[in-house]
């Protein structure tokens, strides 16, 4: 397999897939057996764009400003901030659903925290290799 197709298949299909799950899963009307505590739904939008934003910056290591920790950040908190704005506006159209600046809010959240979180575990363990 060529290294290129590789990069492809373990660091940009994944962030595809995971955008394409999101994408499908707004396109149906809110699940009902979803924990049922107060806010659990903004909790796991916090883990679903947590886990986006750790795909971006994975997919984003492999262009030509690898070594741009901070612009791997932002690009990567960007990018899946972005795609949680697009998702709230797709579900304003979806029958049964609506779009919540507050689950905007909590996508952004979850984007910086995952984003933030898998830096400084790259960083940790970068260091511990020297």
């Amino acid at each position: 397999m060529s290294s290129k197709i590789k990069q492809f298949t373990l660091y940009w299909l994944p962030l595809i897939a995971y955008c394409v799950a999101i994408y499908i899963q707004s396109d149906y009307p809110s699940p009902q057996n979803l924990p049922s505590f107060e806010f659990s739904d903004k909790l796991l939008h916090l883990a679903a764009y947590a886990v986006l934003g750790v795909l971006f910056y994975r997919a984003y290591q492999t262009t030509p400003f690898y070594n741009h920790i901070q612009m791997l950040v932002l690009l990567s908190i960007i990018s899946a901030s972005l795609y949680g704005v697009s998702d709230e506006i797709h579900q304003a159209f979806v029958p049964a659903r609506d779009g919540s600046l507050w689950d905007v809010v909590a996508d952004i959240l979850g984007a910086a925290g995952g984003v933030y979180l898998y830096n400084r575990w790259m960083i940790a363990r970068n260091h511990k290799r020297r």
